[in-house]
């Protein structure tokens, strides 16, 4: 956050959880203006001297641009002095010509380096952007996901920085030209006629108010056309991804009237925003021609009296006509910036999240001695004798052999799987508490079944043991280290997952097993598709280890699926195993394929098994069964039965006729 912070001078006010910000659909104006563009502008200082040259560049261009109707007038005075007079010099007028065509040159040349550096400055302050939200994204813990759908990232991420793009790239040159233009143009009316230049400044006030009035009928609708074009790309989105669903409950008809009831407000809005915006180029034209026909009048009135030349009346109408373009310009700028604002403050307001506290904080845990021991994530041995290391060594050395030799896995790394949660306190909600005093020690090796009807926060104590969130109160400890001490990254290796929503990426087989540890070779891949009892259905699929998963993984069955997600565990050799629900989505059959898969998994693991099946959970060696976050009961399956409580009734309510 420090980084964030020092880039970002003039900061707009931070956006807590719930502020508006978070809740900003594209379109809508930025609630802090000008602290957000201030901020977006920070991310141009480091390329002060890139700018510095833009705007030399397009400063030259535009006085060259500016200057070249002064030169064709000099050449169109020529002309008719020629014709009145003794004949056409046409060596002086050659030469003028050369010097106008150079001088458009000299423009094109000037414009397109200032286009080509501030493409590439643009480009990299995108390249920031998107790097800052893609790291910053890895490091949000999951309660910000809990109230920002995924969808709202996934617009900052594309169209926010996309808008930002744009305005970096083409707006701001646009702005300092027209600028530049503006200035320009007018001085060199004000040096061929005053009279004619303030005639020609009548329009000015016209043209803005028109634009004004424009604008503000149009924006509305612009907003409309943003809602509900996001609107129908949900509801496609969300119909085709649902389709079978939506066939099996005959909802076709109601999908497609939804699906026209938003596309029919759509075509209203686009098409009014559309119109109104295209009535601003007719009307300041009409304005501009009116400008067109006072100067004429008023140029042929002063050349009739010798006050100005045809030549010059001639520049000053090449003037007036380039005046309105860059009018136009900053109006749009102007209303493009809005939009920008906002897209931005989006982005910031995402950068200026919290974020995940990697370990113990002097602001979160205050207490310097805890601090000074977790300082720098220490391992989870701490300081470790010669005779430890030494030890550690040769195991390490035997278990990589083993690995090598036959993928047994009996073998754990320096964890040895002792967890212990110790009167653990927490609630997703402030004040509404889930669990409110648990404790519980589980011992290397053990295989701990947790139970319980839906919502006694089962899955929640898995992501407090991953630290996904942090704990109202108590603490967890790994073999006597409190997780908070040690980095999520150290902490997360000593673990591995299987869970009910298998999850795969698209790419072949072979990478998604080999997911789990990355440096593994194809013949330790192979031998943990054996251990998951998977290897013979991937030998029939065309293309065997190496077909291609597809982007639903809709190409594989669901239990194939969650034999590829063993196999993964099974590769990373995890010393400490999380199973949430792995079989509850396949047949019997399947499952007792997975069971066999599991348990080569679980060999000498302490292991966590989440299940509703409780007669899958038969061999564990304890039992929890919670109810509305506390433990009601606890032992193994025989003993549980026995007593005839909580757990029986719930084992015998699933074979109850």
């Amino acid at each position: 956050m420090a980084e964030i912070s020092e880039e970002r001078k003039n900061p707009p006010k931070q956006h807590g959880p719930g502020g508006r910000a978070a809740r900003m659909m594209p379109g809508e104006k930025a609630r802090d203006f000008k602290g957000t563009i201030a901020t977006l502008f920070g991310y141009l200082r480091p390329y002060k001297w890139q700018l510095v040259i833009v705007a030399a560049a397009s400063l030259l261009s535009t006085v060259f641009a500016i200057v070249s109707p002064t030169v064709l007038g000099a050449a169109t005075d020529k002309v008719v002095k020629g014709v009145m007079g003794d004949g056409v010099d046409y060596h002086g007028l050659l030469m003028i010509i050369i010097v106008l065509l150079a001088m458009y040159l000299m423009s094109w040349l000037f414009g397109a380096i200032q286009s080509w550096i501030m493409a590439i400055v643009s480009q990299k302050i995108i390249y920031t952007l998107r790097e800052k939200m893609s790291r910053k994204l890895d490091r949000l813990p999951l309660k910000y996901f809990d109230r920002v759908s995924y969808g709202d990232v996934q617009s900052r991420m594309v169209n926010d920085i996309e808008t930002i793009n744009q305005t970096l790239t083409a707006s701001i040159t646009q702005m300092i030209t027209a600028i530049i233009t503006l200035i320009g143009i007018l001085i060199m009316m004000l040096r061929i006629s005053v009279v004619m230049t303030l005639a020609a400044m009548v329009v000015i006030p016209a043209s803005m108010i028109v634009i004004k009035l424009v604008v503000s009928r149009s924006q509305g609708h612009f907003k409309n056309q943003q809602k509900y074009l996001g609107k129908v790309n949900g509801h496609v989105e969300e119909m085709f991804s649902g389709h079978d669903i939506v066939k099996a409950f005959n909802r076709e008809e109601r999908s497609e009237a939804e699906f026209n009831e938003y596309n029919d407000k759509l075509y209203e809005s686009a098409w009014k925003s559309q119109f109104l915006s295209g009535l601003m180029m007719p009307l300041t034209m009409l304005i501009g021609n009116m400008a067109y026909v006072m100067v004429c009048f008023l140029g042929g009135y002063l050349a009739l009296n010798g006050k100005v030349s045809i030549g010059q009346i001639q520049a000053f109408i090449q003037y007036v006509r380039s005046f309105n373009q860059p009018v136009q310009q900053v109006a749009n700028i102007a209303n493009q910036l809005q939009s920008t604002a906002a897209a931005a403050e989006r982005i910031f307001e995402l950068l200026d999240e919290e974020e995940e506290k990697d370990a113990y904080g002097t602001d979160e845990y205050p207490d310097p001695i805890e601090a000074r021991m977790a300082k720098d994530a220490k391992p989870l041995r701490g300081e470790e004798s010669l005779w430890s290391i030494a030890l550690r060594y040769v195991k390490e050395s035997v278990k990589e052999a083993v690995r090598k030799d036959s993928l047994k896995y009996d073998f754990t790394e320096d964890v040895d799987g002792d967890v212990a949660f110790e009167h653990i306190k927490f609630g997703y909600v402030p004040g509404e508490p889930i669990i409110k005093d648990f404790s519980f020690e589980a011992r290397a090796g053990q295989r701990v079944a947790i139970v319980g009807p839906t919502g006694a926060g089962k899955t929640t104590l898995v992501k407090l043991l991953m630290r996904y969130y942090e704990l109202d109160g108590g603490r967890i400890l790994v073999d006597g280290v409190d997780i908070r001490g040690m980095s999520r990254h150290e902490l997360r290796s000593k673990f591995g997952m299987v869970l009910q929503d298998t999850w795969l990426s698209s790419n072949s087989i072979r990478e998604n097993i080999r997911y789990g540890r990355t440096d593994a070779t194809d013949e330790e891949v192979e031998q943990a598709a054996k251990a998951a009892h998977v290897d013979h259905f991937i030998r029939t699929l065309p293309g065997g280890y190496d077909m291609e998963i597809n982007e639903e993984a809709s190409n594989i069955s669901a239990g194939q699926k969650q034999l590829l997600t063993i196999a993964r565990a099974i590769l990373a050799d995890a010393p400490i195993l999380i199973l949430d629900e792995a079989t509850s989505s396949v047949d019997t059959r399947t499952e007792r394929i997975i069971q066999k898969a599991m348990a080569n998994l679980m060999a000498n693991r302490t292991s966590f098994i989440i299940a509703h099946r409780l007669s899958t959970i038969k061999d564990a060696d304890h039992i929890l069964v919670l109810d509305h976050g506390d433990i009601v009961e606890q032992g193994n399956h025989k003993e549980l039965l026995e007593r005839g409580g909580f757990y029986a009734k719930l084992y015998n309510s699933q074979f109850a006729n």
